[in-house]
């Protein structure tokens, strides 16, 4: 009884501090914030001056453009000063540097964020997990990423829930392709590992698990059968697994391409987690459209890369915050060992795949990183990846586009594509840090931060 009573009083206190957030929240916001989160009359107009616009298309930086957009569309970019249409809103952001909206194309959004508990899924509840997602969607939109590719749950489809509410306006948050459950081998890298061997997990924490190509098949038509946009498979073992190794392959070659053939019948794409070479070189022959991680990846990799066109989607900033975190925190030494082991080997895999021309988008592994902190990445990928600014932020935006298949929509600053912007305060390709707290966003033509 003491136990219950114990957890009602902590639900209460938190319900309590989350209404005293809300209402604080509610005090400080514009009214343009207040929900539903939804674009502006198609009528509006707003016309943008920028003092740096980023054609990342063209990979070069324009002075002093004028950007109009009306409703939830750019309908023109011009020199400035331009011609201002009647009754339009004026932005002055002459002194900022304007991009295309940012994107990150390996995010968790759903479910609590990284600690030392590998059953911290079987602790929460659904709603808890969703909620979680809807507070890690808010800050992911107002640190500047206007689109994400988010690249699975545990628990079955809450991705999926949490991209419909946003996408009706409901929830506040960034546009996002979501893959609703891991392919998984039982046991592999994308399961819930750890338990006793007598735990029997829930369902909806299995819907991924296949062991045959035939499995492998059917899991992917059930998948996108309930309304996802991609599908993950998990080509090795990983780090936050319980047991399983990162280096180890878990699915084959034949596997993998039942996955990816079953995916193209519904014109969906397929990112496949793989740390080892065996596994990447494997996941890239068999047609998947990136490798998350890669960090084992070697000069065969390279060249199968270059050669079918995959995307390499590499996350340094994660191994940087266990390193920190975890070691402070007293993580499991399994942990600790596996995330010091890939990290090292991930940086001169990077450093090899950009020399080598690998196609590059950007991802973070938010969830493990925490949410709303994606940019801090972006320094990493000059520092240990030798990108060059520019093509940080290519990576961040027209490659990401392109790498969803979004490209047609978002990813650059042109006529007839969404209204996506983001602004930070001086030359941005000078120090390309600013972006981890950008001063303005747009979304769909909806400002949700300004200056």
């Amino acid at each position: 009884m003491t136990k219950i009573v114990s957890r009602a009083a902590l639900a209460a206190s938190l319900l309590l501090a989350i209404c005293a957030r809300a209402a604080a929240a509610q005090m400080q916001t514009p009214d343009f914030m207040a929900p539903p989160y939804l674009p502006p009359d198609s009528s509006a107009i707003t016309a943008i001056r920028a003092g740096w616009l980023v054609d990342v298309e063209a990979g070069k930086v324009l002075r002093d453009q004028m950007i109009v957009v009306r409703g939830d569309k750019i309908v023109s970019v011009e020199r400035a000063p331009g011609h201002v249409p009647t009754g339009a809103k004026v932005i002055d952001l002459s002194r900022y540097t304007v991009t295309p909206g940012l994107i990150d194309c390996h995010t968790h959004l759903i479910g609590g964020e990284t600690n030392a508990d590998f059953l911290l899924p079987l602790e929460r509840s659904a709603a808890q997990e969703t909620l979680d997602g809807v507070v890690h969607a808010r800050r992911t939109l107002l640190a500047g990423f206007t689109t994400v590719r988010d690249v699975g749950t545990f628990r079955a489809y809450l991705d999926v829930a949490l991209r419909d509410y946003i996408n009706s306006g409901l929830v506040m948050g960034p546009r996002m392709a979501v893959a609703g459950a891991y392919i998984t081998v039982s046991t592999g890298g994308g399961e819930v590992t750890g338990q006793a061997t007598d735990v029997v997990l829930p369902p909806e924490m299995r819907l991924g698990v296949a062991n045959s190509a035939t499995e492998v098949r059917q899991r992917v038509r059930e998948i996108l059968n309930h309304g996802t946009d991609l599908i993950k498979i998990i080509a090795t073992g990983a780090v936050l697994a319980a047991g399983t190794k990162p280096g180890v392959q878990e699915y084959s070659e034949e596997e993998i391409h039942a996955a990816v053939t079953e995916a193209a019948k519904y014109g969906a794409r397929v990112a496949a987690h793989a740390h080892g070479a065996a596994g990447i070189n494997a996941a890239v022959r068999a047609g998947v459209a990136s490798i998350e991680h890669g960090s084992l990846l070697d000069d065969e990799s390279v060249r199968l890369m270059k050669e079918h066109g995959t995307y390499l989607v590499s996350d340094l900033i994660d191994g940087e915050y266990i390193r920190q975190v975890g070691k402070a925190q007293g993580w499991p030494a399994e942990i600790l060992r596996k995330s010091e082991e890939v990290a090292k080997l991930k940086h001169v895999g990077l450093r090899k795949a950009v020399a080598g021309g690998v196609k590059m988008a950007f991802g973070t592994d938010a969830g493990v990183y925490p949410n709303g902190e994606n940019a801090q990445q972006f320094p990493l990928l000059i520092q240990y990846g030798g990108m060059t600014p520019m093509q940080v932020l290519q990576s961040a935006t027209i490659n990401a586009a392109t790498l969803i298949g979004w490209q047609d929509r978002v990813g650059s600053i042109a006529a007839g594509k969404s209204a996506d912007l983001v602004a930070v305060e001086g030359d941005g390709l000078a120090d390309v840090g600013k972006f981890a707290h950008v001063a303005f966003v747009m979304k769909t033509g909806t400002v949700y931060k300004a200056p």
